[in-house]
C-alpha cells in the first residue's frame, strides 16, 4: 500500500505547480481504479497550499478543513450542502472520464489514475493574475490549457481528439478564461480574507545541518516556517554559490507550516575550509537565518553521535506529511450566477462533462 500511496503522491506533485510569490487557489480531483483500500474519488481544495476542504467517495460529504472556512456559511448558508451535492455529481463524471481515458490508452485492468488540477494565482502587490487547468493520467501530462493562447496542449496522441473538440468550442474557452482570471480570483480574495489571521501569519523555522555520513552531502534543513514564500541557499565567503548545490522544493507539513532543504556536496573541499561556507534562510518579514558550516553543528547518523534519532524524526515527518497528501484532490463548482466557488459550468452541467466526452 505504501508504494501505491507514493505513486499517487508523485502524480499529484507532477501536476501541481508551486507558487512562491502569489496567493493561490488550487483544486485537485482524483479518480482511480484498481487501487486497494483507496477511495475511487477524492477532491481537495487549497488556499496558499493550506488545505481548506475535503470530500471522497467513502464519506460522500464535503467538509471544511480550516475553522475559518466555516465563515463562508454566513454569506452563503447552503455552501457546504451544495459542495457535497457537487462532490456526488463529480464522482460520476470523473468515473466516466477515467474509463474513457483507459479506453483511449487500450487499458482495461490494473491501477490507473485520472486527475485534474485547476485554479488561479493572484499577486496582491502587482495585481497580476493567472489561471490554469491541467489534466493528467497515470502520472503523466494528458492535456493542459495554455493561459496565453487559450488553446489546449495535448502531449499525448490519445488526447488530440479532445484538444480539437475543446479548441473548437470557443464559447467554452472564453467562458473558462473569464472564470479563471476573474471569478476564481474573486473567490481567492474571499478565502484569503476569511483566513487572513492564519494565512498571513509569519512563523520562524527551525534550521538544522544534517549529514547521513562523512562522505554524504550536507543538508541544510528548515521546517516549521510560514508562509511558503521563502528562499534558502549556500554561500562561500559571503557569496552565493551554485556548484555542487542541490535545492529541494518547498513542501507542506501536516500542521500548515512548510519545510525545505538545500544540499551541498563538499567531497572535494578540505574539512578545514568548511568554515567558509554558510546556509542562509530568507523569509519575508523575518531577519535572515544563517548557519555557518561547523563540524560540531552537523547532526549525523554516524556513531557515537546520538543525533540519529533526530534524523529518523525528520524522515518520519517526511512520511507523515506526504502520505496524507496522497489523497489530495479538490472539487470546484460554480453556478451560472457566479455565487459559488470556482468552476465553470457549460450549459448548466459540471465542467467534467465537457471533458473527455465519449467519442461519437
Amino acid at each position: 500500500m505504501a508504494d501505491k500511496n507514493t505513486l499517487i503522491f508523485l502524480i499529484l506533485v507532477g501536476i501541481q505547480e508551486s507558487t512562491a510569490v502569489t496567493h493561490s487557489l488550487k483544486y485537485f480531483y482524483t479518480a482511480s481504479s484498481g487501487i486497494e483500500n483507496f477511495p475511487s474519488y477524492v477532491s481537495v481544495g487549497l488556499v496558499d497550499e493550506v488545505q481548506i476542504s475535503y470530500c471522497d467517495s467513502r464519506t460522500n460529504k464535503n467538509i471544511p478543513k480550516q475553522d475559518w472556512m466555516n465563515e463562508v456559511s454566513s454569506e452563503y448558508p447552503n455552501y457546504w450542502k451544495e459542495e457535497t451535492e457537487t462532490c456526488l455529481a463529480k464522482q460520476q463524471t470523473f468515473k466516466i472520464s477515467l474509463e474513457i481515458a483507459k479506453k483511449r490508452f487500450n487499458q482495461t485492468e490494473g491501477e490507473h489514475i485520472y486527475q485534474q488540477m485547476y485554479g488561479c494565482e493572484w499577486d496582491d502587490e502587482t495585481g497580476e493574475v493567472k489561471g490554469y487547468d491541467q489534466f493528467g493520467y497515470d502520472g503523466e501530462d494528458l492535456i493542459t490549457l495554455d493561459p496565453k493562447t487559450q488553446e489546449w496542449i495535448a502531449p499525448k496522441p490519445e488526447a488530440v481528439i479532445t484538444k480539437l473538440k475543446w479548441d473548437n468550442n470557443r464559447a467554452a474557452v472564453e467562458h473558462e478564461n473569464e472564470y479563471l482570471t476573474q471569478t476564481c480570483v474573486e473567490w481567492l480574495k474571499k478565502y484569503v480574507n476569511y483566513g487572513r489571521s492564519s494565512l498571513m501569519k509569519t512563523d520562524r523555522p527551525s534550521v538544522s545541518l544534517l549529514q547521513k555520513n562523512s562522505s554524504s552531502p550536507v543538508s541544510c534543513f528548515a521546517t516549521g516556517f510560514y508562509p511558503n514564500r521563502a528562499e534558502m541557499f549556500w554561500r562561500k565567503d559571503g557569496e552565493e554559490i551554485h556548484d555542487g548545490v542541490e535545492k529541494g522544493e518547498i513542501k507542506p507539513n501536516n500542521d500548515g507550516t512548510f519545510q525545505m532543504n538545500v544540499n551541498i556536496d563538499l567531497s572535494s573541499v578540505a574539512t578545514g575550509d568548511w568554515i567558509k561556507y554558510e546556509c542562509v534562510f530568507q523569509l519575508s518579514g523575518v531577519n535572515d537565518i544563517t548557519n555557518r558550516l561547523e563540524k560540531t553543528r552537523i547532526l549525523t547518523n554516524e556513531p557515537p553521535n546520538t543525533s540519529i534519532v533526530i534524523i529518523i524524526a525528520v524522515a518520519v515527518v517526511y512520511v507523515t506529511v506526504y502520505v496524507p497528501i496522497a489523497v489530495i484532490g479538490f472539487i470546484i463548482y460554480k453556478k451560472n450566477n457566479a455565487r459559488r466557488p470556482p468552476s465553470p459550468v457549460v450549459n448548466g452541467r459540471p465542467p467534467e462533462e465537457t471533458r473527455f466526452l465519449r467519442q461519437a
